[in-house]
């Protein structure tokens, strides 16, 4: 029998076919259901994944035969898929958090402009990013990529588009089938594991020079861009930047990389990570989130006012960030690991300080023209779901322009020297984001009830595990 041919071989087939309609050689998207269906046919598509992110990013949905897909099937996935924790556990109903009585069905509804190839599977395979709606078609305002929506239409309304690129740092270890053992850089192609200090180095990058091949090649085949790639200061920590953009596409885009760059590892007999702090002593793994945000009608920048100079709106979305993080924090910095990351002396802001360049403050501004004038928000980890973490930021500054908050002046000097300006622990961040009424408005009071249940539940789970600490330090000591 004669092979199946690959999706790439098959997108090199598409782009030398001239009658094909312009549409349908696109890499990423589709317009209508019938593009949809010639664009998976001319492939030769024969199975679909749906998916959709949780709570924690980790993509749920249904695969079935293209056939199927494109035949109107409903879609359904249990409600109670959006209360479990990030083990597989359904924690007790606590304070405003219920589940479902029914655990009725929520549907699955594709976003054709997010249908591409899967391309490291061996058959012929595509994905589709979907959105939640209720059995009655109704809005489901709990589920992560409708919580960014939500924010994003808020900004709307006001006649602005939030515009972000977020940046994200992971970490390549050697494989590890027992949790009780440390994770270890995995060897490159030297032979070697490679040591810490190697920022910006292109040996560094060098040593996985196959991986990140396979990378670029998986992204390119999904229509994903990538700005930049650059070895961090961990030993063997990567960082990819994207290209600026719109919250929704972006938030996909980061949703899709963290898989991408999973299976580009497992491809080369090793893990990528995106845990906050996965090596004791090492940096941790950041997602820095840009974000400037321009008039829809005009396309100017709202941070610059005509002269070039920082506009109000500037200022308060930087008094709004200043004062709303630290109640949102628990949006992008979600597990008990990830506060282990925000700690002094590791290369993360633990404060909420703002400053021109200045990578100690949490809020820095870069060097820019007047036009690019942006605001990097230092302290999302890189373990943040992508939707909720955009969304938490942006639903902060959006309240600074609105509530007209002023900051602080900015930091010239170190700002990460003194007290710690943000929540320690896992449960403090919950309780901030529950005792916040305005960000319930943006963000959804059901959302809100359904995350902080959810994160009490992972805590709970965690202090069900003894730490090695606590056998080094209290086993014969106490």
């Amino acid at each position: 029998m004669p092979s199946k041919r690959s999706a790439a071989q098959q997108s090199t087939k598409i782009s030398k076919t001239s009658k094909i309609p312009a549409a349908l050689h696109s890499l990423r998207g589709v317009k209508t259901w019938k593009e949809a269906t010639d664009w998976l046919k001319i492939r030769g598509i024969e199975d679909i994944e749906c998916i959709t992110p949780d709570l924690a990013g980790v993509p749920r949905g249904k695969m079935m035969p293209t056939s199927k897909f494109t035949s109107n099937t409903s879609l359904a996935l249990p409600s109670a898929v959006y209360r479990h924790t990030i083990s597989g556990e359904y924690p007790d109903e606590t304070g405003q958090f219920r589940y479902d009585s029914r655990d009725s069905d929520i549907k699955l509804v594709p976003d054709l402009s997010t249908l591409s190839v899967v391309p490291w599977e061996t058959d012929p395979t595509a994905q589709v990013i979907c959105d939640i709606v209720g059995s009655e078609g109704e809005q489901i305002s709990y589920t992560p990529r409708n919580v960014l929506k939500r924010v994003v239409d808020l900004y709307r309304q006001k006649g602005w588009k939030p515009v972000v690129a977020p940046e994200i740092e992971f970490y390549l270890v050697a494989t590890n089938d027992d949790p009780d053992y440390p994770l270890h850089p995995p060897k490159g192609r030297s032979g070697r594991s490679i040591l810490g200090g190697q920022g910006y180095s292109i040996a560094g990058i060098n040593e996985f020079d196959e991986l990140i091949d396979d990378i670029y090649h998986f992204s390119e085949k999904q229509g994903l861009e990538i700005d930049t790639l650059i070895h961090e200061e961990g030993p063997a920590q990567l960082e990819i930047n994207l290209r600026h953009g719109d919250p929704i596409e972006l938030a996909d885009q980061v949703f899709l990389f963290k898989r991408t760059i999973r299976e580009a590892a497992l491809k080369h007999g090793i893990y990528a990570t995106f845990m906050a702090k996965p090596m004791q002593g090492q940096p941790g793994s950041a997602m820095h989130i840009h974000q400037s945000v321009i008039e829809i009608n005009t396309g100017r920048n709202l941070f610059s006012n005509p002269d070039g100079s920082a506009s109000k709106e500037f200022f308060n979305f930087i008094g709004g960030m200043q004062h709303y993080v630290p109640r949102t924090l628990v949006m992008m910095a979600p597990y008990v690991n990830s506060f282990r990351r925000l700690t002094p002396d590791m290369s993360a802001p633990v404060n909420t300080a703002w400053g021109y360049d200045n990578r100690t403050t949490a809020f820095r501004i870069p060097v820019s023209e007047p036009v690019a004038r942006r605001i990097e928000n230092r302290l999302p980890s890189s373990d943040a779901n992508p939707y909720l973490a955009l969304a938490a930021s942006l639903a902060c500054g959006y309240l600074g322009i609105i509530e007209g908050r002023e900051p602080s002046a900015p930091t010239e000097d170190t700002a990460n020297e003194g007290e710690i300006d943000l929540p320690r622990g896992l449960l403090e961040a919950v309780s901030l984001l529950e005792s916040a009424p305005s960000l319930a408005e943006v963000l959804s009071p059901e959302f809100i009830a359904i995350y902080a249940g959810v994160k009490r539940g992972e805590f709970e789970t965690f202090m069900q595990v003894i730490s090695p600490w606590e056998r080094e330090f209290l086993l014969l000591n106490v």
